[in-house]
C-alpha cells in the first residue's frame, strides 16, 4: 500500500473518514424505515425507558432525570441525545436548566408497526393455551407403580 499525507508515515486513515456515501449491494440490509431504526433504538435501553416513563408525568430536567440512576448528567445527556434522535423528546434550554418534555407521536408510528404482528402472536397465544388446557385436562401417565 501506497502511504498518503507526510513523509515516514506508513499508514492512511483515509479510509477512516468517507465523505462520499457507499453504494449497498445488499438491499435486504438497508432499512426503509430509519425513524423507527432509531426509536427501537432508544426504547432498547431500559434506562432510556425509564427517563421516558418519567416524562410521561411531566417535564423534568436533565438533573430530575439522572437522579433515580445515579448516573452523571454527562450520562444522561447521552441518553437524551439518542431519546432526541428519535423524536421522543423535546428539550427547552433556559440558560443552565435543561428541560426535557416527552413528544409521544413517535411511539405511535412504533405501535402501529408492532400491531401488523399482533395477530401473528394472538393466535400462537390461542395455540398455546389450548395446548396448555388439553395437556391439564388429561389423566396422568400410569406408571408400573399404580397397579
Amino acid at each position: 500500500m501506497r502511504a498518503t499525507g507526510p513523509p515516514g508515515r506508513r499508514h492512511s486513515t483515509n479510509r477512516l473518514t468517507y465523505s462520499r456515501a457507499r453504494r449497498t449491494f445488499n438491499d435486504m440490509v438497508e432499512s426503509e424505515s430509519p425513524g423507527l431504526d432509531a426509536l427501537f433504538h432508544a426504547l432498547g435501553d431500559a434506562t432510556r425507558r425509564q427517563m421516558l416513563r418519567e416524562l410521561a408525568a411531566g417535564a423534568r430536567t436533565v438533573g430530575q432525570l439522572a437522579q433515580p440512576f445515579a448516573i452523571s448528567l454527562a450520562a444522561a445527556s447521552k441518553h437524551i441525545k439518542v431519546l432526541e434522535a428519535a423524536g421522543l423528546i423535546r428539550r427547552e434550554v433556559q440558560w443552565r436548566t435543561h428541560t426535557c418534555r416527552l413528544v409521544p407521536g413517535p411511539l405511535a408510528d412504533a405501535e402501529a408497526w408492532l400491531a401488523f404482528y399482533r395477530p401473528f402472536w394472538s393466535d400462537r397465544l390461542d395455540i398455546l393455551e389450548d395446548l396448555l388446557r388439553a395437556d391439564a385436562e388429561a389423566p396422568p401417565p400410569q406408571t408400573g407403580d399404580d397397579q
